[in-house]
């Protein structure tokens, strides 16, 4: 009598193709649990059983070393719905349900496609028909129990490497400064020259605080940094590869160099994952969050406090302007790029440049106009707010001038010192791996040469990178500057107390570094008050202090001064100075004109034409008199002195038939007139009128 699985087999099904799906979860079960691997392959004896040809029973393996949670990277799944979405498939065969799939998901989709095309399904024990009620109840059940058992796994598994990870002992991929020791504890690399060039690197971003110029300065001198690279067997041997950002990077924000012990810096976010599976959704976790984080847990090259001021400075160096981004200290003129900020609305200023040559800095505010088109918040000229800051950092910094000079002359005696500490390691190195190259050829046996003819190229190949960095050590040794006698220590020290000329000497970037180590940020309103530019520097140690600057403006009306110089020049000229004596008098003062330049005699003037100021007479306010105290007359002496009118005087100065002169513009003139010029003038002044009237 034939059995209920062979009623359900019919030719139909037998015309089509017998699928064996094999799968193990991971590389490991591969290798070392061959037996469940051996059972999957023995499918084909069953599907042979249920009558189909060995000849028509095809077996996909491309999944083993595979996790079933999901199909994005299981190709041999995503074959086997294709064969049975194109009617190939007849019969489905696998270990369990959870062979096939770790999720409802996929699960329920090769159901549906199986009930559609009519595909049995068979396992290690029974024959299913998905189009059946029940059959397709069971193999449901069945996918949920194998998705909740792959929970359950996956919950026990993690609170085990939770719990161990709590206690400081689930090891972790260590980086190229870290080793473990005989014991298992986690030591400094015992490599002296890995540990000289890691600290080189914390050492370069205190003083360039950029990991970009980090990688510039180790480039410029050919210093390599070492990686552990974390494909390939264990244990994982340090390479040295030429330094890059990232790499920098990796470096700095590494929390095992500060000596932390740290866990869960990273997850998974389903709402990142590409279904093309390029990028797995993984994502940073802030420190705050960080599942396990055990300080001091072993040995480190930085502290904590540093390693957070590392992190803070890297995340400050963003090229998006924030609430607490700055930027990394460009080229430009603008000493307070990055760290002015808006007095109105508490944004970071933005920096342009104006001018026909577009090289004059302006900072302004554009949240607003970019946020939602309105106009500019304000728009503050850079370089006279540079210069009160520049003026008040040399003030602040005067008193620690000594204390200044000092250090800067150990700085330069460090980093020589340091330098050549890293090409001394490097040499040694280099001579090592060539010794080392030496001794394997002079080990191998003379007679045979195919191994001796390879060692003695990598021999060769050694010796070339050796004298390939004896020269460049000795290039490096050139060109670097010899240690300090005491007249050049005499001169750095005589130079360092001297800010101004340090000041004056060193590029933008550096001025914006020196700033950003004593001021936090300034706050800068040019509308608050009218005419005046209003600061207020944060420094880094907490103090705020404000100052304020006259801007420039187009007119007196928008001028701070502007009654401060109408009141000055009433006064000046109630006192009977001149024009050029008021201006004098006014840039003695320090006041400034809306121009910001100094005034002169022009100005003046005007200023008195707008203001209805009458000029200082030479004699007060009384009339004119025939002749001056020195003996010159005035328009109106001359006149009668000579019988002829005000208006011929004037004429007759402007062809220069008269000689006078005028202390200012708009005061009386001064002609000067002897005995005999005078009898000469009437004469010709009484031989016109006869000529005249005798013409008449």
């Amino acid at each position: 009598m034939p059995s209920e699985a062979t009623e359900r087999i019919t030719t139909a099904h037998r015309a089509k193709l017998a699928y064996v799906y094999v799968r193990q979860s991971s590389p490991t079960q591969v290798r070392q649990h061959q037996e469940s691997t051996e059972l999957q392959y023995r499918l084909v004896n069953r599907a042979a059983d249920l009558g189909w040809p060995r000849e028509r029973i095809t077996v996909i393996d491309d999944d083993l070393g595979k996790s079933g949670a999901s199909s994005t990277e299981r190709h041999g799944f995503q074959r086997l719905i294709a064969e049975i979405g194109l009617g190939k498939a007849g019969l489905v065969l696998s270990l369990d349900a959870s062979r096939l799939a770790r999720n409802n998901r996929d699960w329920h989709q090769l159901l549906e496609l199986c009930s559609i095309f009519g595909v049995l399904i068979a396992d290690g024990e029974r024959l299913y028909d998905p189009a059946a009620y029940h059959d397709r109840l069971l193999l449901g059940l069945s996918g949920i129990m194998s998705e909740a058992e792959l929970h359950q796994i996956r919950l026990r598994l993690h609170q085990g490497e939770l719990q161990k990870a709590a206690r400081g002992e689930l090891r972790l991929p260590l980086p190229a400064g870290l080793a473990r020791g005989a014991a298992g504890e986690i030591v400094l690399n015992p490599d002296e020259e890995v540990q000289a060039r890691l600290q080189l690197v914390f050492r370069l971003f205190q003083t360039l605080q950029s990991a970009r110029e980090v990688m510039k300065e180790l480039l410029r001198h050919g210093l390599a940094l070492p990686m552990r690279p974390l494909q390939g067997p264990s244990p994982h041997q340090v390479v040295w590869v030429p330094a890059t950002s990232a790499r920098v990077l990796q470096i700095l924000k590494n929390p095992s160099y500060a000596g932390a012990y740290v866990y869960g810096r990273r997850r998974q976010d389903p709402l990142r994952r590409r279904s093309n599976g390029t990028y797995s959704g993984t994502v940073k976790v802030p420190v705050d969050e960080w599942t396990v984080c055990l300080h001091d847990a072993h040995p480190g090259y930085i502290g904590w406090e540093e390693f957070m001021a590392n992190l803070k400075r890297l995340n400050s160096n963003s090229v998006s302007y924030g609430a607490s981004r700055s930027g990394v200290p460009r080229k430009g003129l603008a000493l307070l790029q990055g760290i002015a900020v808006c007095g109105r609305c508490g944004r970071r200023l933005a920096l342009r440049y104006s001018g026909p040559h577009a090289d004059y800095p302006v900072y302004t505010c554009t949240a607003d106009k970019h946020n939602n088109g309105s106009p500019l918040c304000q728009e503050v000229r850079a370089l006279p707010v540079d210069a009160v800051v520049e003026q008040v950092l040399l003030e602040a910094l005067a008193p620690d001038q000594i204390a200044l000079a000092a250090a800067a002359v150990g700085e330069l005696e460090a980093e020589n010192r340091q330098l050549e500490q890293q090409w001394i390691l490097k040499r040694e190195r280099a001579r090592y791996e060539a010794e080392r190259a030496q001794r394997q050829y002079d080990a191998v046996e003379p007679e045979n040469r195919l191994v001796a003819r390879s060692l003695e190229r990598v021999w060769e190949e050694r010796l070339r990178q050796l004298e390939a960095v004896e020269l460049a050590y000795e290039a490096w040794h050139r060109e670097r500057p010899a240690a300090l006698s005491d007249d050049e220590r005499a001169e750095v020290l005589s130079l360092a107390q001297d800010l101004p000329r340090v000041w004056q000497a060193a590029t933008a970037q550096e001025r914006k570094r020196i700033l950003r180590l004593v001021v936090r940020e300034v706050i800068l309103d040019q509308k608050r008050e009218p005419g005046m530019v209003w600061m207020q520097l944060c420094w880094q140690t907490g103090a705020i202090t404000e100052h304020r600057l006259q801007r420039k403006v187009h007119s007196y009306r928008d001028c701070v001064t502007s009654e401060l110089i109408e009141r000055r020049i009433r006064e000046l000229n109630a006192e009977g100075k001149m024009d050029y004596e008021v201006a004098a008098q006014l840039n003695a003062e320090g006041i400034m004109s809306p121009r910001g330049v100094p005034f002169d005699h022009g100005t003046i003037h005007v200023l008195r034409k707008r203001w209805n100021i009458r000029t200082a007479k030479i004699n007060g306010v009384e009339p004119n008199p025939p002749r001056w105290p020195d003996g010159s007359y005035s328009v109106q002496g001359a006149a009668a002195a000579l019988g002829i009118t005000p208006q011929t005087v004037f004429k007759w100065l402007y062809k220069g038939r008269l000689q006078g002169h005028q202390l200012m513009k708009g005061q009386p003139w001064q002609i000067t007139l002897h005995s005999k010029e005078i009898r000469s003038l009437r004469a010709q002044v009484r031989r016109t009128s006869r000529s005249k009237k005798e013409a008449s």
